[in-house]
């Protein structure tokens, strides 16, 4: 099961009716199953306060992904933080729309939870060219910019 909350800032997620589908494909994709996702689209600062607290950084990020499965648990089962405040700029800066920054960090976390690591330089273009292909996917499949 995917859900969307909203803590701290005003966003629609009415306009992601069809992205838990598009989502729950990919972990389909790697033999994996979901027991739950948790994505909370929040502000920089509620964001910054995570950041903080539980990873002891003192930086905004657009992102934080938690990983909640214990040892006997198989099943994904994750809280993901986004800040909509960073994926505004983001998009704005790169010169992409809004909903394509959004999925993309969706499945940034996404394929976090799923092994992908993103430390070198290697990590980054793997990870990018899966964002790419699975950005695509969602296009064709479910709508167009």
């Amino acid at each position: 099961m995917i859900q969307f909350f909203v803590e701290d800032v005003d966003f629609d997620t009415n306009t992601l009716s069809s992205v838990p589908t598009w989502l729950s494909s990919i972990v389909q994709s790697y033999q994996q199953s979901i027991l739950e996702i948790n994505y909370i689209f929040c502000s920089d600062e509620y964001l910054l306060s995570i950041n903080q607290e539980y990873l002891s950084h003192d930086f905004y990020t657009d992102i934080i992904t938690f990983d909640n499965r214990d040892d006997t648990t198989q099943a994904i089962e994750s809280d993901i933080f986004i800040s909509i405040d960073r994926v505004t700029e983001n998009a704005e800066r790169l010169d992409t729309p809004f909903l394509s920054e959004l999925l993309r960090v969706l499945v940034h976390g996404l394929l976090h939870i799923l092994g992908f690591s993103d430390h070198s330089d290697e990590e980054k273009n793997e990870m990018r060219s899966l964002e790419n292909r699975y950005l695509e996917l969602y296009f064709n499949l479910f709508h167009t910019l």
